[in-house]
């Protein structure tokens, strides 16, 4: 199983399209959409994490690019600065992926940068600013 998170960028002309449908129909793709922004008749940017056989997810993403999307790899990553933190758990309440997780019966806080999507939620909701965007992320 391939997955990979990507950036989706939907112009003007395909914004009203079926074009995520298509792609889990057509090229059996499993999707989970960690942000959306859309504009009707205007534009829209979509975050989603993106799962299937390797052979069916480079075929959609070639569907994606020739219907007009613009298909981009999350190029940051997410970081925790380990002093910095204070084990309240407030960013496991908004991590949509479970990268950041309680382990009991520890009641530890812990952090699994490979399952993070660089949604940046935990960035916004740590009250002591323990988790920190990087721009050195590999994109495979």
């Amino acid at each position: 199983m391939h997955s990979r998170t990507l950036v989706l960028r939907f112009p003007r002309e395909v914004v009203d399209k079926p074009i995520i449908v298509n792609l889990v129909r057509d090229y059996h793709l499993d999707f989970n959409i960690l942000k959306a922004q859309i504009f009707p008749r205007k534009e829209g940017m979509v975050v989603m994490e993106l799962r299937g056989k390797l052979d069916d997810f480079e075929e959609g993403i070639r569907y994606l690019e020739e219907a007009g999307v613009q298909v981009e790899p999350v190029g940051q990553g997410i970081r925790r600065d380990e002093e910095r933190c204070t084990q309240c758990g407030a960013c496991t309440a908004v991590c949509l992926t479970g990268a950041l997780h309680v382990t009991r019966p520890q009641m530890q806080i812990e952090f699994d940068s490979e399952r993070c999507s660089a949604c940046e939620l935990c960035v916004k909701t740590c009250p002591v600013r323990a988790m920190i965007v990087t721009f050195d992320k590999a994109i495979a």
